[in-house]
């Protein structure tokens, strides 16, 4: 796959679906995967857009707020005049595994697309998006709009993101039919597999999801024990590291967001595993999903140009 970067601008990557505000024990953090996803992957050298909506309450400009304070753009973001902005209830195990209650009747339930934002994503190189946001039929109808007035050439990863009971088979198998990158973890999949009726071994899982979809590629992550990242039938698996972990929040966003670059940038599995494992291990060391980037990881995959 040929980069848009070299020697052109930083790809544009949009991140659409739920932002709303983690409340975790230690505080709330800006959460929500689409959010987290843009962070890190203009943390990394993108150009990233969230495309979202929140409340017309201080709960949603306080989102804003953060945004534009984690250098982010804010157009792609609209405020519902009526429903609240997003909360989701995260608890911690010992481990640092988050669980999640998460709200409904919220604003991104609403979700919108202004012209600017499809304007944006007629441009875009990769878009990413997950099952939560699709749970409103407004919201679903709104992500499909936008994924269609994507160029038929970008990444169109389906980070699954199992939420509660707010996904379907149905659900399941259209988001794979929109995608062309699939990214789960090792609880997601034996639940994939068992909807759609795959057989063997984790590998061989991960072929035939790939096969069966006409997949780019297929990443699974699975916390201390790895990942495993399939790629036009080349696949490569790097265990866990030993970490101090202080939480996971937003972690498989950050490796979805080196997946989606090193995608872009044309590297090899072995390449983008070593690259998002770096980029994943250093956030569960951080609290909260957003942490700022050490300049050693800034660069891990495009490097910026004169000026940037």
């Amino acid at each position: 796959m040929n980069s848009n970067l070299y020697p052109n601008d930083p790809p544009v990557i949009l991140g659409i679906g739920e932002i709303l505000w983690d409340l975790l024990p230690s505080g709330k953090q800006l959460g929500g995967a689409p959010g987290n996803f843009a962070y890190h992957a203009q943390a990394l050298g993108a150009e990233a857009l969230v495309v979202s909506r929140v409340g017309n309450d201080a709960l949603g400009r306080e989102i804003l707020d953060r945004l534009r304070g984690l250098g982010l753009r804010t157009d792609g973001i609209t405020v519902d005049p009526s429903a609240p902005t997003g909360t989701v209830e995260v608890t911690l195990d010992a481990g640092g595994q988050p669980t999640f209650t998460i709200h409904e009747n919220v604003a991104w339930d609403a979700l919108a697309a202004p012209e600017q934002v499809l304007k944006e994503a007629a441009r875009s190189s990769a878009i990413c998006f997950g099952t939560l946001a699709q749970r409103n039929p407004v919201a679903r109808a709104c992500l499909r709009t936008v994924l269609k007035a994507t160029p038929p050439e970008a990444l169109r990863i389906f980070d699954i993101n199992l939420r509660q009971h707010f996904w379907s088979r149905e659900l399941v198998l259209e988001s794979l039919a929109l995608a062309n990158v699939f990214k789960l973890n090792d609880d997601e999949l034996p639940v994939v597999a068992q909807l759609l009726g795959l057989e063997g071994d984790e590998p061989n899982q991960l072929s035939q999801l790939a096969d069966r979809f006409q997949l780019k590629a297929v990443a699974l992550t699975k916390g201390a024990r790895g990942s495993t990242l399939l790629i036009a039938g080349r696949m490569a698996s790097r265990p866990g590291s030993q970490l101090t972990v202080a939480d996971t929040v937003g972690a498989g966003d950050s490796y979805t967001a080196t997946l989606a670059l090193g995608l872009l940038a044309g590297l090899g599995p072995d390449q983008i595993v070593d690259r998002a494992h770096q980029v994943a291990d250093y956030v569960c060391t951080q609290s909260g999903a957003t942490p700022p980037m050490p300049a050693r990881l800034r660069e891990i995959i495009l490097p910026r140009k004169p000026g940037r």
